[in-house]
């Protein structure tokens, strides 16, 4: 028998137990979990109406809601301990069909008993079997290193979908939120709305008519002229549309219908859920021919987006241009979420690897949230595109996956999708791969979507190239000059990351013989690429073996993917610098990657700060809240104004400004090694599935001051940046002897909890 008790009355109960049962002597003890996540989600229970998120949808409601297909769902927590040091010692998971029995400790479903582990992240559901379409309810407590027992968390519930599967990645509805402009002018007889930021969405608009012939003309848009009005004829595919509405007497809300478009409804587009409907992106919206007053409430945008939590990360720094570029990049993700797939932006709405493998890292960044990135990373091994370098980043992509999520079940379930996406039969006798040895069945292994001839595969390196979408040919693309033979250096740099990465897989899954074979054949082309493409006298890699051609790009790969021996990188650090940005915002996500991991945080936070055409300030400049496709209409002229792959500093600032980037799967390891340049204060915070990891610094002449809040169950590397003569080092007021690497001052083994370091010149 299952009681039909409301979810929400055992979690008042289990709240009023956790506020009022505790004495104030019990908080400096271990706390229950929280941040509770079954299947990568952490709000299980979700539930819309025509993409509107509700809390109790009515019987018979046709809602949207997050459904459970795995047969053994997995588990993740955050441990909240105070103390310094902490670490899971032992958890016990409940499971129970019966909210009742949940609210009394009683897991009816399974019941995991005291399990010996420091394992928080993606544990295994092992009970027993369960049932489709059914609702569940879960809940963990903890013991720390020191044998102190938690309370149980709050319970969490979750519904499973009415076919259950071996495996299968959840994910939730596309949803709505209604916004109001912030800005109405009136001129003549046209009503401008300025909403502030561009989005994804629909208008919505409150209007009054005294006949039956009465009609006004809307317009929506992304870009406007100097004098204010919206620009008509803004170019490329910067989105600007009008529309007649005729309306009816009396006063009604219209809900304009956006006329899709003919290319990005394309069969290969991610279309809009039927309960969202079409969108547009755009910021303003003039209404023409409407004689009355309209005020904020009867204008409406109704943006679509996937969750997103605003408060999850956040960045400031003395430097208002960078916390500027921050904002931009942040919101781009959250903006850009409106299929619920990464997609390259709204002019074909396609999912491609290069867009996605940014977008990956940069959502990680700046929410708690990973399943938008497993479901687009999933998708696109059966729905792959033609650059044969971005094959390879379905490898990258589904490694990032499993270090920031400690889940190994999409690895394990894509394992042999992921070795044919290495490449390995393209190798040639030279130990290279060449897109030449491309083949039928090659293609079809790798679920490849689109060709591009004579091969079907063609290497890539940046985009646009000299004399295409809208570029003469005497024009410069974006790849710096690069000389394309048949032993492409970017495309091997590429596959000697994958056949690395492959390794690390395949040894997390258990796989000996095939961690040995990618181990060993990464070890051989890293030889063979240094034979081949190294030039000793120019000090520089080369973009082939029959060109001595050297290109930003080229050397920019060979240093982020570890292809550059220690003594090489002072000669490819100052050959970077002399390029200066010559790729696209898509090479910056690399070249950025590449001047922090080759020590030069000068030259990186000058990159991000930059003015020039070529930079964020320019994106901000033009009039767009979204990052551009490329740097400026005369660099891609038929680019759009809402691509998520120029957001790159969005990932670039905590991992590389910030240093905070996870070692070890699950972030059971990371770094914080701030690299401040010249930047004389600076704040983050992290999301990560072990709970957010918080940083700041003061860089002043003569000291530099790093205090970091570290979770509990992880273990921080803490590298202090050493750029002079350091006569004391501290951490809590204690004097420490770090050890000195080439990356800063290392503390080692820095456990959980609130830590100072001080650097005194």
């Amino acid at each position: 028998m299952h009681l039909n008790i409301p979810f929400f009355l055992v979690l008042l109960t289990c709240t009023a137990t956790h506020l009022f049962g505790q004495s104030p002597d019990t908080r400096n003890r271990l706390q229950a979990p929280g941040g509770l996540m079954c299947d990568l989600l952490s709000y299980t229970e979700y539930q819309s109406v025509d993409g509107y998120p509700t809390r109790q949808a009515g019987k018979g409601t046709k809602t949207q809601a997050v459904k459970i297909s795995n047969q053994q769902p997995a588990f993740s927590w955050i441990i909240h301990d105070p103390k310094q040091g902490s670490m899971q010692s032992a958890y016990q998971v409940l499971v129970s069909d019966n909210p009742l029995a949940i609210s009394h400790d009683t897991g009816n479903i399974w019941n995991s008993g005291k399990v010996f582990s420091s394992l928080s992240s993606a544990v295994l559901y092992n009970g027993n079997p369960l049932q489709p379409d059914r609702s569940y309810y879960w809940k963990v407590k903890v013991w720390n290193n020191q044998q102190e027992e938690s309370p149980f968390s709050y319970p969490a519930g979750f519904v499973t979908d009415s076919q259950l599967k071996e495996y299968a990645t959840a994910y939730y509805p596309v949803e709505k939120s209604d916004q109001q402009p912030e800005h109405i002018t009136r001129i003549k007889e046209i009503t401008r709305a300025d909403f502030g930021k561009d989005a994804f969405g629909q208008l919505k608009v409150q209007l009054s008519s005294g006949n039956q012939h009465d009609s006004v003309v809307i317009r929506l848009g992304e870009a406007i002229n100097p004098d204010g009005s919206i620009n008509q004829k803004p170019g490329g595919t910067i989105r600007f549309a009008q529309y007649t509405l005729h309306l009816l007497p009396g006063t009604h809300t219209y809900q304009l219908s956006i006329t899709p478009d003919s290319r990005n409804t394309r069969p290969n587009a991610i279309t809009m859920p039927d309960y969202i409907g079409e969108v547009t992106p755009f910021r303003y919206c003039e209404i023409e021919s409407y004689q009355r007053p309209l005020t904020p409430s009867q204008l409406v945008r109704a943006v679509a987006h996937y969750p997103f939590n605003d408060s999850a990360a956040h960045f400031s720094s003395s430097d208002t241009l960078l916390n500027k570029i921050w904002d931009l990049c942040k919101y781009t993700v959250k903006a850009t979420s409106f299929t619920g797939i990464y997609i390259d932006g709204d002019r074909e709405r396609i999912p491609y690897e290069a867009d996605a493998y940014i977008n990956q890292l940069c959502h990680y960044s700046v929410d708690r949230e990973y399943s938008m990135a497993r479901r687009s990373h999933e998708y696109l091994i059966h729905h792959a595109n033609w650059p044969t370098e971005w094959i390879l980043q379905s490898v990258l992509m589904a490694w990032n996956d499993y270090l920031y999520t400690g889940d190994l079940r999409s690895a394990h379930h894509f394992y042999e999708e992921l070795k044919k996406k290495t490449l390995v039969p393209l190798e040639d006798a030279n130990g290279l791969i060449t897109a030449k040895k491309t083949t039928p069945e090659l293609l079809k292994q790798i679920h490849l979507i689109s060709t591009k001839e004579p091969h079907g595969l063609e290497d890539i390196v940046d985009w646009p190239h000299t004399g295409i979408l809208g570029l003469g040919n005497n024009e410069g693309g974006e790849t710096d000059g690069f000389v394309f033979t048949d032993y492409n250096a970017v495309v091997n740099a590429y596959y000697y990351r994958a056949l690395v990465i492959m390794g690390e897989l395949a040894a997390g899954l258990g796989k000996k013989e095939d961690a040995s074979f990618f181990a060993d054949k990464a070890a051989r082309l890293r030889k063979i690429y240094h034979k081949l493409f190294y030039d000793p006298k120019q000090g520089v890699f080369c973009d082939g073996i029959t060109t001595r051609h050297a290109s930003l790009h080229t050397n920019v790969f060979a240093l982020t993917f570890g292809l550059a021996e220690e003594k090489e990188k002072g000669s490819l650090v100052a050959f970077i610098r002399s390029r200066g940005m010559a790729c696209s915002v898509y090479g910056s996500q690399f070249l950025l990657d590449a001047v922090y991991d080759g020590g030069d945080e000068d030259y990186g936070l000058a990159l991000l700060t930059a003015t020039n055409e070529r930079s964020w300030y320019n994106m901000i400049k033009v009039g767009s809240t979204l990052t551009l496709e490329a740097w400026d209409n005369k660099f891609k002229p038929n680019q759009d104004w809402n691509h998520v792959w120029g957001a790159a500093p969005a990932n670039i600032i905590p991992r590389k400004l910030m240093g905070i980037e996870p070692l070890k799967p699950g972030w059971t390891r990371f770094t914080i090694a701030p690299k401040p340049g010249t930047l004389r204060q600076a704040a983050i915070k992290v999301p990560t599935i072990k709970g957010d990891v918080v940083a700041s610094f003061e860089n002043a002449a003569s000291s530099f001051t790093l205090q970091a809040t570290i979770p509990s169950n992880t273990m921080a590397q803490v590298y202090l940046p050493a750029r002079k003569e350091v006569s004391k080092v501290l951490m809590d007021g204690t004097v420490i002897k770090p050890t000195k690497t080439l990356k800063g001052l290392l503390i080692q083994g820095v456990g959980s909890g609130v830590h100072t370091f001080t650097l005194a010149y």
